[in-house]
């Protein structure tokens, strides 16, 4: 069996703190627009479109998802030591 193109656990978890890295700024970011929308939205009382609703719901399902699946890689690391 070649192991050459698997990944070990250290270089796995450099890739996911890569990621979270990345991750967070553009959750900061998203935040502030979504903050700033918000605003706008209640100030003009008009109706929005429901793709905005639909991809909300999307969004919010995928990071219960991942806050998922990082509580679980925590207990892993947790399990390990």
């Amino acid at each position: 069996m070649d192991t050459k193109d698997e990944l070990t656990v250290e270089e796995s978890l450099g890739m996911l703190s890569e990621a979270l890295g990345k991750a967070s700024n553009d959750l900061c970011a998203v935040r502030a627009a979504v903050d700033l929308a918000r605003s706008d939205m209640s100030s003009h009382n008009g109706s929005h479109t429901r793709t905005i609703l639909k991809d909300t719901e999307r969004a919010l399902d995928r990071l219960r998802e991942t806050d998922e699946s990082l509580r679980n890689v925590l207990k892993d690391l947790r399990a390990a030591d």
